[in-house]
């Protein structure tokens, strides 16, 4: 983020604040800078639900996908990230957090003008909602950099494990070096002839027919990370 007028004291204040958090966090070098439409999820303990009416977001009234303006300050780091919001600091590493994935569009909209959203827990496992929407700032940078981020910090240590002979878990969903399961259900992976998506669902082709497997796309965490390693269990012979 270039600047072409000096710091405020406010701003300067919070860069102190934000580059502390990152050092108590080792989150390392800072690499860029990005703002972004953000909440905090008032979704609490207990499983992911994508989000179909958002709640209102301080200063904008009823939310709207296509108008709600940048409010969070992003600062990507080598291991993770902090989103400065309302005043207060939250910290995203890498290889912890989970990153759900899924568009929303409010009451009276077209599905062209529907947000994508990728909520993330933090260090503290609460749930941050960013928006990637028409007007949700850089957000194109800032996606694609924090999904190579945490595919980067998470996937070498999900492949060791399956190495290893453990199951991975997405949620619901699971992987092995000889399956893929929901639950107690699981298929080999000898039997499975292609995966994909249909509707926003996990859809599996065994045995020439196609079969909807698992909850809806948007309940898989880190799905960028479980997409890499099907790839790498059907191609690399880790099973």
């Amino acid at each position: 983020m270039t600047r072409s007028t000096p710091r405020s004291r406010g701003e300067e204040l919070l860069l102190a604040r934000i580059s502390a958090a990152a050092g108590r966090a080792r989150l390392g070098r800072r690499l860029a800078t990005h703002m972004a439409t953000a909440y905090r999820a008032r979704t609490r303990n207990g499983p992911f639900r994508p989000v179909r009416w958002l709640p209102p977001l301080a200063g904008y009234g009823r939310y709207r996908a296509t108008r709600a303006s940048p409010n969070a300050r992003l600062d990507l780091y080598e291991h993770g990230m902090t989103v400065a919001l309302k005043g207060r600091i939250h910290v995203v590493r890498y290889d912890t957090t989970s990153v759900f994935r899924h568009r929303t569009r409010s009451r009276g909209s077209s599905p062209a003008g529907a947000a994508l959203l990728h909520t993330l827990t933090d260090v503290e496992r609460k749930r941050l909602v960013l928006h990637g929407g028409p007007e949700g700032g850089d957000a194109r940078d800032w996606e694609h950099a924090i999904q190579r981020a945490v595919t980067r910090a998470q996937l070498p240590g999900a492949l060791a494990a399956l190495h290893r002979g453990e199951r991975v878990s997405f949620g619901d969903v699971w992987l092995s070096r000889a399956h893929i399961g929901v639950g107690e259900r699981c298929m080999p992976w000898a039997r499975v002839q292609r995966i994909g998506t249909a509707e926003g669902f996990l859809v599996l082709t065994i045995d020439g027919a196609q079969h909807r497997w698992g909850p809806a796309m948007p309940r898989i965490p880190n799905l960028f990370v479980f997409w890499a390693l099907v790839e790498r269990c059907r191609t690399d012979g880790t099973h």
